[in-house]
């Protein structure tokens, strides 16, 4: 069964339809035009239109959001998965949506489905406690899907459980682990290592088949984390998906964050590396999502690109100490404010290729966490077309 979203729509049920507000279309300027390696070209967007699910929208009786990894599928679908960690509100579990829309909107999205993620022994993670959590998914070359994890934090063993790449069937069976730097495990949540909730947030797979993962914010030993007065740096690391180790290495520049929170607020403002989309086997558009408690999200899309100059950090233990070396290019494809078009920005944490439009150009849709807040956040999803030279 399956039920289709819309702004308009208000009242929880299981099975809906939902029409999407179109926003004012404006112009960028771009292009995305592919060839015969897979590369495609970028240089700016424009607005199609905008989908909101509200908080506590339900789905086969379970609360639908948390929405942190989209990705197409073959058949034109999406898969979607949430960041329920367990013991919130439900079991571990990703989605498939159809997503459709026009050159000029609306946006339409329709739920058909939910599956639980399963641990290797064939079980469901758990509902009851948290031992998982999911942030991103790409659809692997084979058919199956790849998925993300940033792990739980914990002081004991019954609750530290590491972060992890796996690789999942479209039923969610386990299917393998990929074997991850150890650089990225929890230690100590304080002098090296992993920073809670700071992990697996960004994952996609370039044309050739290689995985890239990469981590939100710094991890501890390379550097403080993103404030207003300075920005950070996070790994990106190559996965080859024969061996299913890591083959490279590479970081990543984040900006400082944009707008700070005012004083007061309950907790300050951050910024990160909220997920990429691999547009060419080392050329990626980055996602970067900042946030201030009571003004709301700047996000950022950068083009980005592993040179021959870049440097593989494989074997840099702290990126803080390092003498030097050469991050992966960064330039800013579109800046988008708290408010951007007409659009009031939600906690954007995913991208993926969209259809191709009737004129022949591409599309990218954003999709946005709703950190399952009622009143102040929704699931959002944002569609651009790609505009040619």
């Amino acid at each position: 069964m399956g039920f289709a979203l819309n702004s308009f729509w208000r009242s929880l049920a299981t099975s809906f339809t939902l029409t999407a507000l179109t926003v004012a279309l404006a112009a960028c300027g771009g292009s995305d035009d592919d060839n015969n390696t897979g590369e495609s070209r970028v240089a700016s967007l424009k607005l199609i239109g905008t989908a909101s699910l509200p908080t506590g929208t339900l789905f086969e009786g379970v609360e639908f959001g948390g929405i942190s990894g989209l990705d197409q599928a073959t058949d034109g679908s999406y898969w979607a998965i949430s960041d329920d960690r367990g013991g919130e509100r439900g079991t571990p579990r990703f989605y498939n949506l159809s997503i459709d829309y026009a050159a000029t909107g609306p946006v339409t999205v329709k739920v058909n489905r939910q599956t639980h993620m399963q641990r290797e022994d064939g079980s469901s993670f758990p509902a009851s406690a948290r031992t998982v959590d999911p942030e991103a998914i790409r659809l692997a070359p084979n058919g199956n899907l790849y998925w993300s994890s940033e792990g739980n934090w914990g002081t004991t063993a019954a609750t530290l459980f590491q972060p992890f790449v796996r690789e999942m069937t479209t039923a969610g069976k386990f299917v393998r682990e990929f074997k991850m730097p150890a650089i990225y495990n929890y230690v100590d949540n304080a002098t090296t290592g992993a920073r809670s909730n700071k992990l697996f947030e960004a994952l996609t797979v370039a044309p050739d088949g290689t995985v890239f993962v990469a981590n939100e914010d710094a991890l501890i030993q390379d550097g403080p984390l993103t404030t207003v007065q300075a920005g950070s740096v996070v790994r990106v690391t190559a996965l080859d998906p024969a061996t299913g180790s890591a083959k490279a290495q590479y970081a990543y520049q984040l900006l400082k964050i944009p707008v700070d929170a005012p004083a007061g607020a309950p907790f300050g403002p951050d910024n990160g590396l909220s997920d990429f989309l691999a547009i060419g086997n080392k050329k990626f558009i980055a996602v970067e999502r900042a946030f201030a408690q009571g003004i709301g999200n700047t996000i950022r899309l950068v083009l980005t690109e592993i040179t021959d100059g870049t440097t593989n950090v494989t074997s840099i233990a702290s990126l803080a100490g390092a003498a030097s070396y050469t991050p992966m290019t960064r330039k800013l494809l579109l800046e988008m404010p708290i408010t951007y078009q007409g659009v009031k920005l939600d906690n954007i944490e995913a991208i993926t290729w969209g259809k191709t439009l009737p004129n022949g150009h591409r599309t990218i849709v954003l999709a946005a966490d709703n950190n399952f807040t009622a009143n102040t956040q929704a699931n959002q999803f944002i569609v651009f077309e790609v505009l040619p030279d």
